[in-house]
């Protein structure tokens, strides 16, 4: 199995597979875990990073962890495919649900912060772990509104799921800022109230204003107040490693070594470019 994640890594797309591989720092990757096939031949610039021992992280999005139907068997065991192709030392999903009654949504969708809602979370999570061949870590959702039947605060929501389930935190500061920004709050308040040392690595993304809100849409430049989180967070605590997410709109490759730079310099890490 490969070491942990450290230092700055960046979301491995196909789009982008040849400016990852000129990296000449780079020590880890993430990758959609639902587009590998643990049954055959990597994508041949994923197989090239493992060759030259660079960590590979399958990032889940469709297990639907959230939702009140127990996970599915197949998902679980893809993921765990993926994982065991990869070598990789973790995988990480989301705190959120994407189907219901048979129908997907398309989109990651926020659950209420109630004790129905961790009982649900922690039931499922303990099916996947069961199956999983290395250690999980759950990633909370950025999303534009409360629910209102919410009997915990965030904080104590995460923490209570990390608690009983044992799992790992990937935070994503990105999802803090825009928490903060779209449902109020103070997002240095939620670092306080979190177990840091649960951290396994964190999302860094960038984002825009629309219509009052702030989307979180990973096809935009990370903002300042993004990068002041980070540096907050590392002050705290600084985490293992800390991941750039790029999910299209891809920029020219002397903004995204920028931004990686960016990165370095905001938790102090070695610049991967």
């Amino acid at each position: 199995m490969t070491a942990g994640p450290s230092g700055v890594g960046i979301g491995w797309r196909p789009e982008i597979a040849g400016f990852v591989a000129g990296l000449p720092g780079l020590r880890f990757v993430e990758v959609v875990a639902e587009t590998v096939a643990p049954a055959g031949p990597l994508p041949d610039g994923l197989a090239e990073l493992r060759a030259r021992g660079v960590t590979v992280v399958p990032h889940g999005v469709k297990l639907s962890l959230g939702g009140a139907e127990p996970v599915d068997p197949a998902r679980v065991a893809h993921l765990a495919g993926v994982a065991a192709a990869l070598d990789a030392p973790l995988v990480s999903e989301h705190i959120a649900f994407v189907r219901a009654g048979g129908l997907e949504a398309g989109h990651l969708l926020p659950l209420p912060r109630s004790r129905e809602a961790v009982a649900a979370v922690v039931a499922n999570v303990r099916r996947a772990q069961a199956e999983l061949p290395v250690p999980l870590a759950l990633e909370p959702i950025a999303a534009l509104f409360d629910w209102p039947d919410d009997e915990l605060n965030e904080g104590d929501f995460l923490t209570e799921i990390l608690d009983a389930t044992g799992a790992l935190l990937l935070l994503d500061v990105a999802n803090v800022h825009a928490n903060a920004r779209n449902r109020g709050g103070d997002p240095g308040a939620l670092l306080e109230r979190l177990p840091l040392d649960r951290i396994a690595y964190v999302h860094v993304a960038g984002g825009t204003e629309q219509g009052g809100f702030y989307h979180d849409t990973h096809t935009d430049p990370v903002p300042a107040e993004v990068l002041d989180l980070v540096r907050e967070l590392c002050d705290r605590r600084r985490p293992p490693a800390l991941l750039l997410e790029r999910d299209g709109h891809y920029p020219p490759a002397a903004e995204l070594r920028g931004e990686l730079d960016a990165l370095a310099a905001a938790s102090s890490y070695p610049v991967i470019t």
